[in-house]
């Protein structure tokens, strides 16, 4: 009898323990099944465009979101997409995911339609080139290509008007620009008058403008500036200004040596007179507007401390003066 007891206590016992298993094995099983298919991969793309082209089939979809880390499995991908009842309708165009997202919920996304693109604010600040603006585009935009911006924006410097805009993640490189463009022409339209009234050519204008945004921040500066860079022009003096140095080398005067100033350049103001071939940046309206409203003054030279404070002279040696006493 106490070996009946025995006996049966033993296969309750393992009975016990293979129940255990295969509940522990139910559960990893069912783990495995959620985390396939509602956890995204732990490298998920940061902010990406995912193409889906007219066509496609289910797998090559699947196959592609494998390959650009969207989904771990396109097993479960597939089968959501199956269990929504859309495998042969699915919606082609430019899918934005902005944050990871499961097999699931990314079926559901592309089974809609729901391409996910939201306007991107972009504020392209006063004084930026095209470089600098193809920098800054390339860091919010995945399918963004900095040399082609570059290339057909390479004589648009100084006509992109520094804004905040809406851009959608697919917009195309070309489509940057002509939106810039536009927004300067309507921009431009509001000053006409006073452009007119000045009697230079905008190219030239522009030109200066750019200057003088990067020579100072208030507007009762950029109009001192300007007036000065003027007369420099009408008295055949070069300009020597060494903001276009950022244009040449990306260095800016505290960056400068004398090895610089002697660089080949025709943006090398102290080496070639007259305005550099094109604008050194894309001036914002304020800038414009001091260029052609100069404030008439008798200085000939003018420089900046690192606190932005502006300090004029009329001679070359109250400017050295100058220079000794607020910048060294």
């Amino acid at each position: 009898m106490k070996k009946f007891y025995f006996r049966q206590y033993l296969e309750d016992k393992n009975h016990h323990f293979i129940l255990g298993i295969f509940f522990i094995l139910i559960l990893l099983t069912i783990t495995l099944f959620l985390n396939l298919r509602f956890q995204a991969p732990t490298n998920f793309p940061n902010k990406i465009i995912f193409t889906i082209e007219k066509g496609e089939t289910l797998g090559e979809i699947a196959k592609n979101l494998k390959k650009e880390n969207l989904i771990k499995s396109t097993f479960w991908l597939k089968n959501s997409v199956i269990f929504l009842k859309k495998e042969n309708n699915i919606p082609a165009g430019d899918y934005f995911f902005d944050k990871p997202i499961g097999a699931f919920n990314l079926a559901k996304r592309i089974t809609r339609g729901d391409f996910g693109l939201q306007s991107i604010r972009i504020t392209i600040q006063e004084g930026l080139n095209i470089f600098e603006i193809a920098d800054l585009l390339q860091k919010n935009f995945t399918k963004f290509d900095r040399e082609e911006f570059i290339q057909l924006a390479k004589d648009k410097e100084g006509y992109l008007f520094p804004d905040t805009y809406f851009f959608a993640p697919n917009t195309k490189t070309k489509d940057f620009i002509e939106i810039m463009e536009r927004n300067f022409e309507e921009k431009i339209k509001v000053i006409k008058d006073e452009l007119e009234n000045f009697g230079k050519p905008l190219d030239k204008v522009l030109t200066m403008a750019s200057i003088v945004e990067k020579e100072a921040s208030t507007t009762e500066a950029r109009r001192m500036i300007a007036g000065i860079l003027w007369k420099r022009l009408e008295i055949k003096m070069p300009l020597q200004v060494d903001v276009t140095f950022k244009y040449i080398n990306g260095k800016n005067t505290y960056q400068l040596s004398k090895k610089d100033l002697k660089i080949d350049s025709p943006y090398n103001t102290y080496l070639y007179s007259g305005l550099t071939p094109t604008p050194i940046s894309n001036p914002g309206l304020n800038a414009i507007l001091a260029t052609i409203q100069p404030e008439e003054n008798d200085y000939l030279y003018f420089l900046s401390d690192k606190n932005g404070n502006m300090f004029y002279a009329e001679s070359f040696e109250e400017h050295v003066a100058n220079k000794n006493e607020h910048l060294y």
